[in-house]
């Protein structure tokens, strides 16, 4: 039997993506290792939801930085250390640098709350609904140089109501991230995901 990939999950918030993933890692739906958590933020819940379910978990503080560069080059330390073979974005609230991305080039995914390319940034929630979108969701992508423009793996689509808040719409779609989020994962970890410039086919 193959060797599971390693995952080093980075978040700066709750961690509830990071629960999912632990959760189907935990079930054996999904073979893979989760090598270490990292978060940026001492308080963040994702560690004490990492030592929850017994991970190596790190916080490397962007405060003990000079620069992003310095930050960054900690990161990946980090993650080399734990023979982090993807690294999956959880509510990680920084913009990596053009350096951190070539270092781990294709393998670094991010999960968004609409449906890309629409709707990147922030508030993807808000922003949807001030549109009038009738449908929004989540997409798991690549993450390449730009703001939410990597290749697309997966996208989970949900109805957007017209009494429907950024917190309303955030929820529902939330429960879509925790279903395509290990879902990706898993492709990944069973080798059938090729990227073909922006497209990502997901082999048999």
């Amino acid at each position: 039997m193959s060797e599971k990939v390693v995952l080093g999950i980075l978040a700066s918030g709750r961690g509830s993506n990071l629960h999912s993933i632990a959760k189907a890692v935990q079930s054996g739906q999904l073979a893979a290792k989760i090598g270490v958590v990292i978060s940026d933020k001492p308080a963040a819940n994702a560690l004490n939801l990492a030592a929850d379910f017994q991970l190596p978990a790190v916080c490397v503080d962007r405060k003990q930085y000079r620069t992003q560069l310095e930050f960054e080059q900690a990161l990946a330390n980090e993650l080399q250390l734990h023979q982090v073979k993807l690294v999956v974005l959880a509510g990680f609230m920084r913009i990596l640098s053009p350096y951190f991305v070539h270092l781990f080039a294709n393998r670094i995914m991010n999960i968004h709350p609409s449906l890309l390319p629409a709707f990147p940034g922030k508030n993807a929630q808000e922003q949807a609904i001030r549109y009038g979108a009738k449908l929004s969701g989540c997409t798991v992508h690549f993450v390449d140089e730009g703001m939410d423009s990597g290749p697309v793996i997966l996208q989970q689509a949900v109805p957007v109501f017209a009494e429907d808040t950024p917190d309303k719409l955030a929820e529902r779609i939330l429960q879509q991230e925790h279903q395509a989020y290990p879902q990706a994962i898993k492709l990944y970890a069973e080798g059938k995901l090729q990227i073909d410039g922006r497209l990502v086919k997901i082999t048999e």
